[in-house]
């Protein structure tokens, strides 16, 4: 078995100079990357959706946030930051569901957002997205978790996987510029910024077929695949066919690793967890939890966070009481000094220096971590 914690002499400075980069920009915390919780409408029944276990609370009775309310908050980041260096990314819920979706991202667009979206495919039509595109989207993430069946069974829904399969052809044919494939429909027009990846959740059901699934990617012309793991709260600890064995987890860094070098398509490990050994071969860079530093969220309530995974305990203001950049700027001190974390488990660990505690999103609300990478790669 590969020891995680065994790092090698090169790895370790490369470490040490991505932690001097990394507390100088919690010391600066420049926001990049903001995220839009704008619906918790969904069209899935997905099996480890709402694993947090957070509520659900009303938007003024609604269940979207009105769109002149986000763009308040981007009206006030574009006057106190340059609005070209902040990604938008809208999700949800499923944003599809929004009868205005594409006044959304126009609106976004506008005010000199660029902007994305995470779809679960299940509503793209050839229509939408060539709406969505002129309205200045510049990325799109569909989610797949496996194949045909085991898709199908993870998102609950018996069409899912051939709506993905649809979507992933008709994405490949917009990028391509091409007028027609598979039977869909194009207009021909290039949108040489657009860019599209796909996303998988890794779990004890799909595992042994990822192999075929990198397969099907790749015949579908996917350039780049995320896989991630769920992390262990709510339902999801406690479904053993969601979570990986510590071998299984070990197997995944190594299906990623192997599939990077190989080079047929761009595989990655999610931005959760440090990874000892794995670090820099099964993603680009090393781990570095950005929530709070370089990403923000505001949720469908309102409610200032980070990245919607983490726990409604690290909520930071409300947009309909304080103003976002100010909420930036000055609050957000437990993810920028993670000094916090140093206890437990974490306090006796010899890599605490590069992982600082693990992501924020694997935090209960009384700050003990839920699971460790590390710990459970290093293990037998």
């Amino acid at each position: 078995m590969e020891d995680a914690r065994k790092l090698g002499f090169r790895k370790r400075l490369a470490l040490e100079t991505a932690r001097r980069i990394q507390l100088n920009l919690a010391k600066e915390h420049p926001l990049r990357q903001l995220f839009w919780e704008c619906t918790l409408r969904c069209n899935l029944h997905c099996r480890h959706c709402g694993s947090d276990c957070k509520s659900l609370p009303p938007t003024m009775g609604k269940t979207d946030m009105p769109r002149e309310d986000f763009f308040g908050v981007l009206d006030s980041i574009a006057a106190r930051t340059d609005a070209h260096q902040v990604f938008v990314i809208v999700t949800g819920g499923e944003p599809l569901l929004r009868s205005d979706i594409v006044e959304c991202g126009l609106g976004i667009y506008e005010r000199g957002f660029p902007w994305g979206m995470v779809s679960n495919g299940l509503a793209l039509t050839a229509e939408k997205l060539h709406s969505l595109l002129r309205a200045g989207m510049h990325s799109m993430t569909i989610s797949i978790d496996g194949l045909r069946e085991n898709h199908n069974w993870m998102r609950g829904h018996e069409l899912s996987f051939d709506r993905v399969d649809r979507a992933l052809s008709l994405l490949a044919c917009v990028k391509e510029g091409a007028k027609g494939c598979d039977g869909i429909a194009t207009d021909g027009t290039r949108y040489p910024y657009f860019k599209y990846d796909v996303v998988t959740c890794v779990t004890e059901h799909n595992y042994e077929e990822l192999s075929s699934l990198c397969e099907y990617l790749i015949e579908k012309g996917v350039n780049a695949w995320r896989l991630f793991t769920v992390f262990p709260v709510g339902r999801a600890a406690s479904d053993p066919e969601l979570q990986l064995t510590n071998e299984h987890l070990r197997g995944l860094m190594a299906f990623i690793r192997d599939t990077r070098r190989e080079g047929r398509i761009k595989a990655s490990y999610g931005c959760e967890g440090f990874l000892g050994t794995y670090e820099s071969e099964v993603r680009d860079g090393f781990y570095f939890c950005r929530a709070g530093v370089l990403v923000g969220s505001v949720l469908v309530d309102g409610n200032i966070s980070a990245c919607a995974s983490i726990r409604s305990d690290y909520v930071q203001g409300n947009i309909y009481q304080d103003d976002f950049m100010d909420v930036w700027e000055h609050r957000f001190g437990l993810y920028r000094n993670r000094e916090w974390m140093h206890k437990d488990e974490c306090g006796e660990c010899d890599m605490w220096r590069y992982c600082r505690g693990n992501g924020m999103h694997l935090r209960d609300g009384q700050g003990r971590l839920l699971t460790c990478h590390l710990r459970r790669l290093s293990s037998e």
